[in-house]
């Protein structure tokens, strides 16, 4: 090919593209001068090619990562949710370089016809051999569409439990609760069974409290229904008003932050630089936004159900009367409840006269008989 581009000059071009033999051919008719004159032009257009092909590949990075920025400026703009968001960027990103690539390949003189045949061809083997790759990549789709979790949802999924933080082309990325980085592959997550306790903002919490036998149940029940109804946290009765409790404090609060002239923590993350008129519209219309959502009933909750605190003998133990005791609360608020609830109730309960029982056994004598 290279002796080809030497004697593919307007005195000699053949009709056809010469063997090896033939150019070999040419190659001793040819006098010494004229042969290196056409050499070092060769090699010269050559190194100009290569230039000029390294500088268009560092310029199209520099486009590249000023597209990337660009994209990911409007999707911040735009609120789009964040696992979507990260999964065009991946795929806009490979897309570029790709096309960045076979610039560069034409520009140093590779005919990209015959480079994408190779590459197509080269794509179906490496399909047939990566199909478990594939079969990732249609999952992430099908994650991106169907929305079993997004991004900062709490999820169980492949034997790993935390914090989804990034959902990309082939692979999911979870970081636990002592800080481990997960990655799972989307093909399992779109297929398997997923736990996620972050999709429903209202959830129950469980205790169970053992007691001494001989002590009052009832004294039990009253302290312990008095710690949880003390605390803001648990709904009184029913979701829906403390729902709409929820949505009145969070469009006070807004009201306050714009009356203020402070920015919301949303909105401090995203550029403030020739964007202020753009910031005010997006303030009016979150609140617009939760003055509607106070509106909103929801269909599988027409009928209001008793969501009340609720203490209830659950088993007769071998050493203990063990208590049910259970709550509602919101999502965010599960774990801080639990524990906080754990320890008043280790403080406060021996107070009204309710033990915590040991393991007992008791052992019953029979005394011989004599005569």
């Amino acid at each position: 090919m290279i002796l080809f581009q030497i004697f593919n000059t307007p005195a000699a071009v053949p009709d056809s593209v010469p063997s090896r033999h033939q150019e070999i051919e040419m190659l001793k008719s040819l006098p010494f001068d004229e042969l290196m004159q056409r050499l070092v032009s060769s090699m010269v257009n050559f190194a100009v090619n290569l230039a000029i092909a390294i500088l268009v590949f560092y310029v199209g990075q520099l486009i590249i990562k000023k597209i990337y920025k660009v994209v990911n400026g409007v999707f911040l703009r735009r609120d789009v949710d964040d696992s979507l968001a990260s999964f065009i960027l991946s795929l806009i990103r490979i897309l570029l370089y790709f096309i960045l690539i076979v610039t560069v390949v034409g520009i140093l003189g590779i005919e990209t016809s015959s480079f994408l045949a190779i590459f197509a061809s080269a794509g179906v083997a490496i399909g047939m051999a990566l199909s478990g790759t594939l079969q990732n990549f249609a999952g992430g789709v099908l994650i991106l569409l169907l929305k079993p979790y997004k991004v900062g949802d709490y999820v169980e999924a492949q034997g790993y439990a935390g914090t989804v933080r990034e959902i990309q082309i082939f692979h999911t990325v979870i970081t636990t609760p002592d800080n481990k980085s997960i990655i799972i592959p989307n093909g399992g997550l779109s297929t398997g069974s997923i736990n996620n306790y972050s999709k429903l903002d209202y959830r129950r919490v469980d205790w169970t409290v053992s007691i001494s036998y001989g002590d009052s149940v009832e004294a039990a029940r009253t302290k312990i229904l008095e710690i949880l109804k003390a605390d803001p946290r648990v709904v009184e009765k029913y979701i829906e008003d403390d729902r709409s409790r929820r949505r009145a404090e969070a469009l006070e609060k807004k009201q306050e932050e714009i009356a203020s002239g402070e920015p919301s923590v949303a909105e401090e993350k995203k550029p403030v630089k020739g964007w202020r008129r753009f910031f005010s519209r997006k303030r009016d219309e979150a609140i617009k936004k939760l003055e509607d959502d106070a509106e909103i009933t929801y269909a599988f909750e027409k009928k209001e159900v008793d969501r009340s605190p609720s203490v209830r003998v659950a088993a007769l133990a071998s050493s203990s009367v063990d208590l049910k005791v259970t709550a509602w609360t919101f999502t965010d608020n599960y774990w801080g409840l639990f524990y906080d609830v754990n320890e008043k109730i280790l403080a406060e309960l021996p107070e009204a006269g309710v033990n915590f029982p040991f393991p007992q056994l008791d052992v019953h004598l029979n005394p011989k008989n004599t005569d």
